[in-house]
């Protein structure tokens, strides 16, 4: 499938001329939209109270998004860099034609998509590190480890990912998602959202307002 998408701050503004630059540059490549997705909405807004949203749950491989430009995307590139690495995840493309970005099976995504699986695998290697660190100190100081029975942990193996997971409950990533990012049980991961609370609006809002900064 073929998705064009385009936004539009106000009202004020017409959506007529990306439309026509899409369909110009379709037309050189012998390709045509399949369906279009438009709203008026400023581009601060999380992706998933946007149309853009819906259009990011929907894409799978091999799926192509065409924009005008990535600051169609958001305004933040906190917020871009977070939707690029959803759609590397879901094997989806996206093509931008005043900045001639390309998200696909080039070179540059695949550098793109090594730092991103890069970066999510140190922070997995440390939350791994200093989990076995603190039980093999534990045990060394002659502690028993685990919890007694009937009590709940106020530790999880996940503390230090508040961020990245903040990030990902922005923008609608599934538990089971998360957990299989992490290498752990999904409640784990419900847990560790209850726990810091990090669905809570003004945790979502605080961190939205980091990434515009």
């Amino acid at each position: 499938m073929v998705y064009g998408y385009i936004r539009v701050s106000t009202d004020k503004q017409t959506v007529e001329n990306q439309r026509f630059e899409i369909i110009e540059f379709l037309k050189k490549q012998n390709m045509t939209v399949d369906a279009w997705i438009e709203e008026t909405i400023s581009g601060t807004v999380e992706p998933g109270k946007r149309e853009l949203g819906k259009l990011l749950a929907g894409v799978g491989k091999g799926d192509l998004i065409i924009c005008s430009e990535l600051s169609r995307l958001g305004r933040s590139l906190f917020m871009i860099m977070s939707i690029l690495n959803l759609l590397m995840e879901k094997g989806a493309r996206i093509w931008t034609i005043k900045d001639n970005y390309r998200l696909g099976d080039d070179i540059q995504s695949k550098v793109l998509a090594f730092a991103f699986g890069l970066s999510a695998e140190i922070e997995r290697s440390l939350i791994s590190r200093r989990t076995k660190e603190a039980l093999e100190r534990k045990k060394s100081e002659g502690k028993t480890l685990g919890r007694p029975r009937g009590t709940v942990s106020k530790k999880s193996k996940l503390d230090g990912a508040e961020l990245a997971v903040s990030v990902m409950i922005l923008f609608g990533t599934s538990v089971n998602r998360m957990a299989k990012l992490y290498g752990t049980h999904r409640k784990t991961v419900e847990r560790f959202i209850c726990m810091k609370r990090l669905d809570s609006k003004k945790n979502l809002e605080n961190v939205s307002r980091s990434g515009r900064r």
